[in-house]
């Protein structure tokens, strides 16, 4: 399946990764080859990729966040979860998932997909149904960090069980009553952080699947974040932890 990348920073990124097949870039006409637009002409021609001029209106059909330019590739390239552990194997670190448990928005997933990526987790591991995928979307959401991840698409609770079996803990981000405070998790070990949907959270089966479930503090009048905030905190909150125990 084929599919068009759109925006400077994911065609960039796209490139640079190398993971999918590249079939022609579109630029719209009249566009200055400046900053990374130059960068995405220098990477084309060593690929001797089709370069094509066209109207700004053609890609205005594909989306108004176009930047001038667009890649066409094929579909996202899922992984195994087993290569996100070997990954952490390869650099010598305690492996350190992400499991997304029916989130659906494509903004909070590449957020959550480009917070992943900056902390540099191993992998993140989506479902098979009901949940947003890497769509061309989600990469411009993710501003191409989604291309340089280990994603897969899995049974999560399948993956729990494999991953326990592993000595991986399983923690969960809940805002229950039943939650713990987050300073008190499991965070600078081998790690599954999971985070659930937008609307109601992590699924029961999942929920009771993890091994210690924790919440943020909250002092404020609101008394929820969206996903992907609570989520990009709790990446942060453990990578700190893991950063301190190894230095």
């Amino acid at each position: 399946m084929r599919e068009m990348i759109y925006g400077r920073n994911p065609v960039y990124e796209t490139l640079r990764a190398r993971r999918r097949q590249f079939f022609g870039l579109q630029i719209a006409e009249g566009i200055q080859e400046k900053g990374h637009l130059a960068e995405i002409f220098q990477m084309a021609r060593e690929r001797n990729l089709p370069v094509q001029n066209v109207p700004r209106a053609r890609l205005d059909r594909i989306t108004s966040n176009h930047q001038g330019v667009a890649l066409e590739t094929s579909g996202y390239p899922y992984q195994a979860v087993e290569d996100m552990l070997d990954l952490a194997g390869e650099r010598d670190e305690k492996p350190f998932l992400l499991l997304l448990d029916s989130l659906q928005d494509p903004q909070n997933f590449g957020t959550l997909l480009r917070t992943a990526e900056a902390a540099g987790l191993h992998g993140v591991v989506i479902p098979l149904a009901r949940s947003a995928e890497v769509t061309p979307a989600v990469v411009s959401a993710s501003s191409g960090a989604s291309e340089h991840l280990l994603i897969a698409q899995a049974n999560l609770a399948q993956v729990i069980d494999s991953l326990k079996q592993k000595d991986i803990w399983v923690v969960g981000l809940e805002g229950g009553e039943i939650a713990r405070p987050i300073d008190e998790a499991p965070l600078d070990g081998r790690l599954a952080l999971v985070v659930g949907g937008e609307a109601e959270g992590m699924r029961a089966l999942i929920r009771q699947k993890c091994d210690y479930l924790a919440k943020l503090p909250m002092r404020g009048q609101v008394d929820s974040l969206n996903a992907a905030v609570a989520g990009s905190i709790a990446i942060y909150l453990a990578l700190g932890r893991r950063l301190h125990r190894s230095s």
